[in-house]
Formats: C-alpha cells, sequence, structure tokens
C-alpha cells in the first residue's frame, strides 16, 4: 500500500480583503496538517479572492498576493505539505490565473489556467490571458522581494505535473475539467495519480448533481484521486460559493464538505491508498494501450516521499453517500448564508422588509428567519467568529450571546406592512402573525394619508384629479395611481431603515431588503424605484414556482406555519381598489401565467430562442392544448411586455444568483434596454408560419382520425401515427 492524506478546504474569502483572506489559508493549513495531511488544496485565487474582477488590473493586486505568498513561505505554513494556491500572476506583458505549488518554503511550480471561464457570470478574459505554450514548461524569474526573502531566483511555469519519489501530482484549474478535451485524461496516461482542482463555482439550483458527476466522471474510467477545493460564501458580490469541498477516488465519492455553511474555513480530509489507483489502471486495457502511446506532459521532478506504507492505525477513507439538498432547502440555506455575509461585512446593524403578507416578501422573511436560526445554531457548536459577529451586530452586552433565533431576529430584522386603502385585512394579518412567528420588530402603518398629500398635490398643480379604472379612469391614470403608491413605500422603507436605529438608540444602520422575484423581473410586472428598489435581494432570481414550493416547505421544516396560508393565497399586488366585482390578480394583470413564464424565460435565456424560434419550439411544447394562432399570441404579448419593460433590468436590485434564466442586466444577461417592442420582423415571420402551421395540423388530426378508424376496425387498440417532430412535449426544451 501507499498511503496518502490529503485536504481540501472551504474557504470563506472576501475580494481584496488580504488581511482575511490570509487569515483563512493559514487557518486551513493549520488544520490541515493537524489533521496529518501532506497535501493541501485551496480555492482559485484564494489570496486575492475570486470576486475582485477590474481590480484584477491593478498592479497592487497582483503586488499585494506576491507578499501574501511570501509571508507565507517565510513561515512553516509549508514544512512537509505540499500546498496549491490560488493567485494572478504577471509574466512578460500577461496575466495569468495561476496555481501556486509551494513545498519546504520553496516554490515547486506556477502552474497557469489553460482554459479560462467566460461565460454566465464569469469573464475571465477580461483579466486573464489563457496559458497557450501546453508543450512548454519555462523559467519564471520570481519578484526582487520574493526572491531574495526564500532564497529562490526562478521556477518552472507552464503546463506539467509534479513527479515525486512515489507517486505523480497535477493541477487542473476549475473550467479545465468541464472542457470537451479536459487536460487530467492525459495526464493520467502520464501516470498521474492525484489531481487538484480548484474552484470558484458559484450556487445555482439544482446545479450541484452535474458538478459531482464531472469529478466522479474524471476517475470513474480512468482512476485517481480527486481532490476539488471551492469559495464558500459571498465575496462581495451577487454569487455566492457554494462549497461542497470534495475528494473521489476511483470514481467514488470518499470525504464531501457542505454546501452552505456560516463557517470561515471548512477542512475536508481524507486517506487514500494509491495501490487502488495503480490496481484500476493496470486493470483497463484500453487504458494501457492509450498509455503506451500518450503525449508526453511535462514534469518537475520533486526528491521526496509523500505516501506512508502499510499502517494499521491509518484507516483509509471509505465511499460515503452524496448528501444533496432539496430545492427548497437551497433557497433556504443559500440566500440565508449570502445574507449573513452581507450583513456582517457590511457594518449594517440588521434588515428592514416591507411585508405585504403576500409570497415574495414572506419568502425573504422566511430566509431571514433561515439564516437567525443558523446563527443560533453555529454558535451552540462554538463558533466563535459567528458568535463576536453576532454580538456586534445585535448590540450584546455583558457576556450576552445569542441563544434563540427569536430574541435575535428582534434585533437584527425590521418588518413593515404598509398598507393602503386597496390592502386586504387578509393580508394585514398574515404578515402580523409571519412577523411574530420570526420575531422581527413588526411595524403596521398607513401610506394613505401620503397618498392624499401627494394627488392634492397633482391637483393644484393641474386641476385635474385621477381615478382608478374601476371607478371609470383611464389605464394611464390606473396605472400612476397604483406607481405612486408603490414608489412611497419605497421611500418610506429607506427612511425608516436609516432612522429606526437612531429612534431604537442603536448605531448604524439597516439594509432594506427588495422581494421581487426572477419572473417578475422577466416580464418587468414591477414599479420602477418601488420597493423592488432596494440595496439588496436575495430571491431576485428565483422563480416564483420555486418560491411556493419553498414557502410549503418553510411552514414545515422552518417552523412558520402561517407560510402555508401565504402560499395559497392567489399573488395580488393589491394596489387598486377592492370591489364585490373585482379584485387585482397578478396573472390576470400580466396576462401569462407565472409557470408560462418560467418557460418563457428558459427558452430566452438558456436555449438562447429569439420570437420565431420560440415560437417553433412552443408549438412543440403546447401543440397538443392550443392553435399555432394561439400560441403565436402569447409569444407576442411576452416579446412585447419584456422589451417595453426591460430599462428597469438596468436599475434592479443586487440580488442572489440562483437561477440560470436570470434577466439581470449587470453582469448575467447582457442586452439592449431600449427596444423595437413591435419586434416587425420577427413577428412578421411568425405571421408566415402560423397558417403553414396550422394547415399542417389539420392534415394531421385527419391523418390520425384515418389511422385511429383503421386501428378499431383491424381490432388494435393504442396505435396510432404520430406527426414528425410532435412526440415529446418537451422537444426543444
Amino acid at each position: 500500500m501507499r498511503l496518502l492524506k490529503v485536504a481540501t478546504c472551504n474557504l470563506n474569502q472576501w475580494a481584496m480583503d488580504f488581511d482575511c483572506n490570509l487569515k483563512n489559508i493559514k487557518e486551513s493549513i493549520a488544520k490541515a496538517k493537524e489533521a496529518g495531511a501532506v497535501i493541501r488544496l485551496g480555492p482559485e485565487l484564494e489570496i486575492t479572492g475570486y470576486g475582485c474582477e477590474d481590480h484584477f488590473l491593478e498592479l497592487d493586486t497582483v503586488t499585494h498576493a506576491w507578499d501574501c505568498l511570501k509571508e507565507i513561505l517565510l513561515g512553516d505554513w509549508t514544512d512537509g505539505i505540499l500546498c496549491s494556491f490560488g493567485m494572478p500572476v504577471i509574466k512578460g506583458s500577461e496575466r495569468y490565473n495561476c496555481q501556486v505549488l509551494c513545498l519546504n518554503r520553496k516554490i515547486i511550480m506556477i502552474r497557469p489556467k489553460m482554459w479560462l471561464a467566460n461565460d454566465g457570470n464569469y469573464r475571465e478574459l477580461r483579466w486573464f490571458t489563457a496559458w497557450k505554450q501546453n508543450d512548454q514548461l519555462v523559467d519564471f524569474h520570481l519578484p526582487n522581494e520574493v526572491s531574495k526573502a526564500i532564497n529562490q531566483d526562478s521556477v518552472p511555469f507552464g503546463y506539467a505535473f509534479i513527479q515525486f519519489l512515489d507517486t505523480a501530482v497535477a493541477a487542473e484549474v476549475c473550467e479545465e475539467l468541464f472542457t470537451p478535451i479536459p487536460p487530467h485524461a492525459e495526464l493520467a496516461l502520464n501516470g498521474v495519480e492525484v489531481f487538484m482542482n480548484a474552484s470558484g463555482s458559484h450556487h445555482q439550483l439544482r446545479k450541484l448533481d452535474l458538478r459531482l458527476r464531472a469529478f466522479i466522471g474524471a476517475t470513474h474510467t480512468r482512476g485517481g484521486v480527486y481532490m476539488y477545493s471551492n469559495h464558500q460564501g459571498c465575496d462581495g458580490g451577487r454569487l455566492y460559493y457554494d462549497g461542497c469541498s470534495c475528494i473521489i477516488v476511483n470514481g467514488e465519492v470518499v470525504a464531501q464538505g457542505s454546501q452552505f455553511s456560516l463557517k470561515d474555513v471548512e477542512v475536508v480530509i481524507a486517506q487514500v491508498d494509491l495501490d487502488a489507483v495503480a490496481s484500476l489502471r493496470g486493470s483497463i486495457s484500453s487504458f494501457q494501450e492509450q498509455a503506451s502511446c500518450k503525449t508526453t506532459v511535462s514534469s518537475v521532478a520533486v526528491p521526496y516521499n509523500l505516501c506512508q506504507p502499510f499502517n494499521l492505525q491509518m484507516s483509509l477513507s471509505s465511499p460515503l453517500k452524496i448528501n444533496y439538498h432539496s430545492p427548497e432547502e437551497e433557497i433556504a440555506f443559500g440566500p440565508g448564508c449570502w445574507l449573513w455575509d452581507y450583513l456582517r461585512r457590511s457594518g449594517a446593524s440588521g434588515f428592514l422588509l416591507p411585508l405585504s403578507g403576500g409570497a415574495d416578501s414572506s419568502s425573504v422573511a422566511a430566509i431571514v428567519g433561515c439564516m437567525c436560526q443558523l446563527v443560533v445554531k453555529e454558535i451552540a457548536n462554538g463558533d466563535e467568529q459567528v458568535k463576536a459577529d453576532a454580538i456586534r451586530i445585535g448590540h450584546y452586552t455583558n457576556g450576552q450571546f445569542p441563544t434563540d433565533s427569536k430574541e435575535f431576529a428582534k434585533r437584527i430584522f425590521y418588518t413593515v406592512f404598509m398598507g393602503s386603502e386597496n390592502s386586504s385585512e387578509a393580508t394585514r394579518q398574515r404578515a402580523k402573525v409571519l412577523a411574530d412567528e420570526i420575531g422581527s420588530w413588526h411595524l403596521d402603518v398607513s401610506i394613505d394619508g401620503v397618498i392624499s398629500a401627494l394627488l392634492s398635490l397633482f391637483q393644484t398643480l393641474t386641476g385635474k384629479r385621477p381615478r382608478y379604472k374601476v371607478d371609470g379612469g383611464s389605464n394611464i391614470e390606473n396605472l400612476g395611481l397604483q406607481n405612486i403608491q408603490a414608489r412611497i413605500r419605497m421611500v418610506l422603507a429607506f427612511m425608516l431603515a436609516s432612522l429606526l436605529p437612531w429612534v431604537h438608540n442603536k448605531s448604524g444602520f439597516y439594509l432594506v431588503l427588495g422581494s421581487s422575484n426572477v419572473d417578475e423581473g422577466l416580464r418587468g410586472y414591477l414599479t420602477k424605484y418601488d420597493c423592488s428598489s432596494a440595496d439588496i435581494n436575495p430571491i431576485g432570481s428565483i422563480s416564483k414556482q420555486d418560491l411556493r414550493a419553498f414557502l410549503r416547505w418553510a411552514a414545515i421544516h422552518l417552523g412558520y406555519l402561517s407560510l402555508a396560508e401565504v402560499e395559497a393565497a392567489p399573488p395580488t399586488a393589491e394596489l387598486e381598489p377592492i370591489r364585490s366585482n373585482y379584485s387585482q390578480l397578478d396573472e390576470v394583470d400580466m396576462g401569462m401565467t407565472y409557470e408560462e413564464l418560467s418557460v418563457y424565460g428558459r427558452l430566452r435565456k438558456i436555449f438562447r430562442c429569439g420570437p420565431v424560434s420560440m415560437f417553433e419550439n412552443l408549438c412543440y411544447k403546447w401543440g397538443s392544448r392550443l392553435t399555432p394562432s394561439q400560441v403565436a399570441d402569447k409569444v407576442k404579448h411576452f416579446f412585447k411586455y419584456y422589451s417595453i419593460n426591460r430599462h428597469k433590468m438596468t436599475i434592479l436590485t443586487p440580488s442572489y444568483h440562483a437561477e440560470s434564466y436570470s434577466p439581470e442586466d449587470n453582469r448575467f444577461d447582457l442586452r439592449q434596454f431600449l427596444y423595437n417592442a413591435r419586434w416587425p420582423y420577427q413577428f412578421r415571420k411568425i405571421d408566415q408560419l402560423v397558417p403553414e402551421l396550422n394547415g399542417d395540423k389539420v392534415a394531421f388530426r385527419e391523418s390520425n382520425d384515418k389511422e385511429k378508424l383503421g386501428a378499431s376496425s383491424n381490432g388494435v387498440v393504442g396505435m396510432g401515427v404520430v406527426a414528425a417532430g410532435s412526440g415529446d412535449p418537451k422537444a426543444g426544451l
């Protein structure tokens, strides 16, 4: 046996906070060494933080990273342990995203990233160059201060692996794993047994399985030990890096870290037998044949042993069942942890939420409640950093600290129901009951006086007073009256957030939380500069359907029973008067259902459909219940209002990224905001297709009826002809 103990980690880094990042790195190394590990892997760009963005263009950022690495190398941190550190490195005129591999106070090699992430939320090509000389290993001269400090002039730089006396180790950086021809394939043929993947991967609902399948597949048919390290937390932006550092041996997970956690440092350890890797490879004939004619990859020889011989005192890590969270748990824990990081790092003293009693604001309230529960639980588990942050934010004195989530919520969470004459008693009561269940400091105020004052001012200026549509007003009057209410609530929310701490003799300020969901953003079903305009929004990238499922889950698992009643109520903005023959409903206002909005959103973003291709796809998906003409009307209606309201995305509150069809304009979904909302060319194309498809549908039905008649006469039941392309109702999705 060749026994090897390895360590990987989740680190909660903060972009550009080098003190914080260095502290976490050192703590992770200390924990790895304490466990007896001889390899320690950290996340991608861990020294600077992954989310520095254009700060990577500053020479200071690179210089500070070298200073931090020098401090590590001057201490005993790398004594007896191979450490891989992520940082930017400038070579010549190019800037590279690198893994710096160190052992015994020396730099062994620098491995630049070869394939950069440059889609979705990622813009690595804006800041870094991909290393393209894959057949070269060149000398890199260390910066003078580093060179003098560690007494080392140069280091190998490029694509290579490290050949120790008893095994071979190589780096594979994040995106490289997901390329069509990943580096680990040829590295395995070159004898590499341990792969180290440093990553900066963000949370997205239902995404973890895709990631883990890639790790498992990397070693399932070619053998190997695959180590994965990731950031965990909010490092200063919209993304939550969801950890889940893990270790896989020959396609089986033997160690897995948490996906969501308030911890700053979590180290994952595994004891593995490298002879098991050699044995598997030796049993696969095709692997042997391909290895015999491989392309040779450069290597760096290090005369050092990493492994230990057979020892009964060292037990091997066994395969374990992978831990997956349900989507409802992901919605609770991901945004909850993101909110905690934002709160403790922003200098704020808490949150303020306009709580309407509807599904969206109630979801946000439940997520804050979940955050409070996580904080109390982590303090009970002995996390001193969480405890110190909670004492500071909650203004605890005399050695007190949070022991009850409701009591903690009372200190850091304000909710306010801003009712008007259009608000129902049912939503008012739901807001109050939920606030009591969570423990927030709840206020109930009427905004009718402010609305009346503004309308009187308008009447004085113009001589006219607008009326609601149900009272005989026009659409313009009706919309204007709704917008007045919405915008007053935004102004009042920020006023309360800045002044209520003063009223209660507290220092600081409160962060205003928004509560618009991804579907409303996509459709533009929100008032510009209303309560959707806040400091941050934990649900801005979550669909209405997922939020309703979350509410049902949270009613049971978070103990907020009133959420079941909230979920069951029909969605309504309550901005128009309630009459015996009229009640405002969101889906009626929008002219489409939330379920349809999710379909439109996925086709538009994930499957990159314009109006014509969306129409064609939906003819397949909805063809059993809608005619092509009806599908065309729905597609046109969506694109009309999507384009009319796209400008609202330019001022959308920074939101937690959770959904792959988010319309967020700042980073993820980059499109114009001034459209020709008539889409004349595209809609004309659809109009040309409709009569053709209507004819095809009539012909298909006549043919299908004849087939059924023939089948019946032959005594055959259940057989028939399926028109070409119409089989799977999910075709094209």
